[in-house]
């Protein structure tokens, strides 16, 4: 893949992964979770960088659901300006994941916590959200931009 971001001068996110697909949720432990996917991001960056990869080019992601159990989810959304450190944007995708559909009966619209993690991972420093329901997201986030406008707050949460 390098050496198609190379030639394309494209994007590319690296995402954070413990295990493989298949194995991921058996029982993920960290004995330093925000350091363990930190170390990991950062060789892959300086791995990517190495290679060629532009590093205005990088996007980071912690990979919220990638062999992480439900608080480990929620350690990460606490600490994503811990991740600022790297000099990339921070990618988070938690969009109706079960991270949320856990907090709730099988049944539940996972949309308004969505909405709620999405704004405060904003909040917390991700530059890009990955989410199902745009429209939603676009509205809340106007309202949070309104506050950091208000307040005088660098970044745009477009």
């Amino acid at each position: 893949m390098t050496d198609v971001v190379v030639k394309y001068k494209s994007h590319i996110i690296l995402m954070h992964i413990k295990g493989t697909p298949e194995n991921m949720q058996h029982n993920p432990k960290y004995s330093d979770l925000i350091g363990e996917i930190y170390g990991f991001l950062d060789n892959a960056r300086n791995t990517a960088i190495r290679n060629g990869i532009n590093k205005e080019k990088i996007i980071i992601d912690p990979g919220i659901g990638f062999g992480k159990t439900v608080e480990h989810n929620y350690q990460i959304i606490s600490n994503l300006e811990y991740f600022k450190k790297m000099e990339a944007p921070i990618l988070i995708g938690l969009s109706r994941k079960s991270l949320i559909g856990k907090l709730y009966d099988n049944g539940s619209n996972r949309l308004p916590a969505t909405i709620a993690l999405n704004s405060l991972c904003v909040i917390n420093g991700a530059d890009i959200i990955r989410v199902h329901d745009v429209k939603e997201h676009k509205l809340a986030l106007t309202a949070l931009e309104m506050i950091k406008k208000v307040n005088n707050i660098n970044g745009n949460c477009n």
